[in-house]
């Protein structure tokens, strides 16, 4: 790269986009393994009467585009926008 390029790279540059090592691969990997069994962990010794915890998203890695947030209302979603939109409180 040339020098104007790389001065470029240093004001515009995003690290996150960035090529990582095989070491930090696999200590990605690493990390999104343990995330998942600890998740198992709680899932599974859970009595099942609380909230399930959700399943841990993959760490990212560079180039990846952030996962899109489901847009999908669940039921207790709706019935807590109905009560809003008809003048009732939050509950």
């Amino acid at each position: 790269m040339t020098p104007e390029e790389y001065e470029a790279q240093a004001r515009k540059g995003r690290p996150d986009e960035g090529q990582w090592s095989m070491t930090e691969q696999l200590l990605a990997g690493i990390t999104d393994s343990l995330h998942q069994l600890e998740y198992i962990l709680v899932v599974t010794n859970g009595d099942g009467k609380g909230r399930k915890p959700k399943r841990p998203e993959p760490m990212r890695r560079p180039g990846v585009a952030p996962k899109k947030a489901d847009g999908r209302l669940t039921d207790r979603g709706a019935e807590t926008l109905f009560r809003l939109i008809n003048g009732g409180g939050a509950a």
